[in-house]
């Protein structure tokens, strides 16, 4: 243990013990309420049901770390795809966001029905959840490389495979590591959402039948014991990349990006448009080729016929758009709200680091907890109306961000920081100046992520609890077997959550082309 993990360690456990008494204290507060359970029932059912968790918690940890395997070797080998095959990169990359942009929600239920009994929908869902936040970064990583260090392997003769391995892998591993620290608690997620579907055990088995009881002290132990968990994940995770990678970057010294060629709008319509015949098209295939009933495995042309040509499409189009405006209204300033949080906490860490020892276990515990428990409690502080639902979608957007916005902020040159501390800069300027600039590709790479994530949020959301917008739409078609409807959103949402992305990704785009040349190239 380092001199300085040893000094973080007093500020930890006093972090610690402060959320335990301000947990002992909210709990006195409202102590009949059915809202929260303070710390000692808590560790009083623990005691009383420890077999009971630890064999749910057994099944959970399975399913999430099969999941997480699987979903982030998924995203190492697309990401090496298309490094290696640039020319596949916006296909790839197009497909990856569709798959991970549909709503675990209400692929969950189609799954149990594709896989019948046994862990396959909730280590799919896991593998889902994972995927995608480990994809973004590491492809992040992969173009990080300044071109001066491509230009002085090509001066010494080294060959293509070398440089990839020698420049590209190296400078893409902390984006990696930060990307599998995001993962960890998104994959025990996934793993409980599927547990949600109709498994016969897990956690999520336990969270369901501990809501429908009212029973407080459940809900809480089995939230406590989930974040636990993911934390211990995120700290594994974490200690595994202090060891893997050392010391800053060398300052970036990039080339600016060669102007586009035609109408960037036009290429860009045309893009979408092939995207879209791929996805189609692999939507029917894979359907006819698995030969699944047309009864609950709908094809591009049942919902076709659903929304337009059908005597009832009109009301269909009218349940299904008010569904969606209802969702709207609460993942946007949610997801704003969380971005804002979690890029202004990590600035604030950074100008006082002696804070991060008693807030970074906090918000680590705070995101670890699992939405699908404490989505009806918050819910249940703050009212079924927007506040509750923007709370919720907040919580998940904000812990992405500051994971990715501390470790961007980490990338800041050593070279200009050193400079800058000669000349007496403050760290205000340091910041505003160096490191700033560092995080913007981190920052917008969790900005892309936390799109789907905060669809995700809402729709968990209003299914467990406000009964409103396309999450309890889902969940209300997938129970009565209306699979049209269910389908319907389950496309709706899908290009939502792609139709942000491409709006945060144009952003990214314009503000790189100033700061951030180096992002831009293929």
């Amino acid at each position: 243990m380092t001199a300085l993990a040893r000094h973080d360690l007093p500020r930890q456990a006093l972090g610690v013990l402060a959320v335990l008494l301000l947990w002992h204290l909210a709990a006195q507060a409202v102590l009949g309420s059915y809202m929260l359970s303070g710390p000692l029932a808590v560790s009083a059912y623990l005691a009383d049901h420890h077999a009971l968790i630890g064999r749910a918690l057994w099944v959970t940890v399975q399913n999430a770390g099969w999941g997480f395997l699987a979903g982030n070797l998924a995203a190492i080998l697309l990401a090496l795809v298309v490094a290696l095959l640039p020319q596949m990169r916006v296909i790839v990359a197009a497909i990856a966001l569709v798959v991970f942009c549909l709503p675990l929600v209400a692929t969950g239920p189609v799954l149990r029905v594709l896989y019948g009994p046994g862990p396959g929908p909730q280590i799919t869902l896991a593998a889902l959840s994972v995927y995608y936040t480990t994809f973004i970064p590491l492809l992040v990583g992969l173009r990080a490389a300044p071109a001066s260090w491509f230009d002085l392997m090509r001066l010494y003769g080294r060959g293509a495979w070398t440089t990839f391995v020698q420049v590209r892998l190296m400078a893409a591993l902390p984006y990696l590591m930060a990307g599998l620290q995001i993962a960890a608690p998104a994959a025990f997620l996934g793993a409980m959402v599927g547990e949600f579907t109709g498994a016969e055990r897990g956690m999520g088995v336990l969270s369901i039948r501990a809501m429908r009881a009212l029973d407080v002290d459940a809900t809480w132990a089995i939230a406590l014991v989930a974040a636990t968990v993911s934390m211990l994940a995120y700290g594994v995770v974490g200690a595994l990349a202090r060891r893997l990678t050392h010391g800053r970057p060398d300052i970036l010294l990039a080339t600016a990006p060669e102007r586009a060629r035609g109408n960037a709008m036009l290429r860009g319509a045309g893009l979408a448009g092939v995207t879209l015949l791929v996805v189609l098209a692999l939507w029917w295939v894979a359907m006819e080729a698995f030969d699944l009933s047309r009864f609950f495995a709908k094809r591009p042309d049942d919902l076709w016929r659903f929304l337009v040509t059908a005597p009832g499409a009109e009301a269909n189009r009218a349940a299904l758009w008010a569904a969606s405006s209802q969702t709207l209204v609460q993942v946007v300033p949610g997801y704003l709200a969380g971005l804002a949080l979690g890029a202004v906490l990590a600035m604030v860490l950074v100008l006082v680091p002696w804070l991060a020892g008693a807030v970074l276990p906090v918000a680590i515990a705070l995101r670890s907890v699992p939405i699908v428990t404490t989505a009806p409690l918050i819910v249940l502080a703050l009212g079924r109306g927007s506040a509750g639902t923007i709370t919720i979608v907040a919580v998940m957007t904000f812990f992405p961000a500051l994971v990715a916005c501390i470790q961007g902020l980490r990338q800041a040159p050593g070279q200009a920081l050193d400079m800058m501390r000669i000349y007496a800069t403050s760290p205000l300027m340091r910041l505003w100046h160096a490191q700033i600039p560092a995080m913007l590709p981190a920052f917008f790479a969790a900005a892309r992520l936390s799109v789907p994530a905060a669809v995700l949020a809402v729709t968990v959301a209003e299914w467990l609890a406000t009964g409103r917008g396309l999450g309890a739409l889902m969940a209300m078609t997938a129970s009565t077997s209306n699979y049209n409807m269910l389908w319907a959103a389950i496309v709706v949402v899908a290009a939502g959550s792609c139709l942000g992305y491409a709006l945060v990704a144009w952003l990214e785009r314009a503000v790189f082309a100033r700061v951030a040349p180096e992002q831009l190239r293929g």
